[in-house]
């Protein structure tokens, strides 16, 4: 379980924990996190997060599908709203 520990001023600190790795993970962890520029705590903590969040991904494939399906189902039953107009604007996202 991850402990907590509070600083100086009273506030709780972010929950820490520890992690056992071979040497060599260790040592590419550091080359990854200086080529980004970051320590290798928040190096560790962005791959972290990025795992975490691929494995939900992973796990809510199935369950996502559903729900799309589902959803795009309810709006097919209700009655179409008209447009109003092209949209002034359009936005396009570059994939991160």
């Amino acid at each position: 379980m991850a402990t907590r520990q509070t600083s100086s001023s009273g506030k709780a600190k972010s929950p820490r924990i520890q992690v056992v790795m071979p040497e060599e993970l260790c040592q590419r962890l550091a080359d990854l996190a200086e080529a980004e520029s970051r320590t290798v705590s928040n190096m560790a903590k962005v791959l972290i997060q990025q795992g975490v969040e691929r494995l939900e991904r992973a796990q809510l494939g199935g369950a996502g599908v559903a729900l799309f399906r589902q959803g795009l189902e309810q709006s097919q039953a209700q009655k179409p709203q008209r447009l109003r107009g092209a949209p002034r604007r359009l936005r396009l996202h570059r994939p991160v």
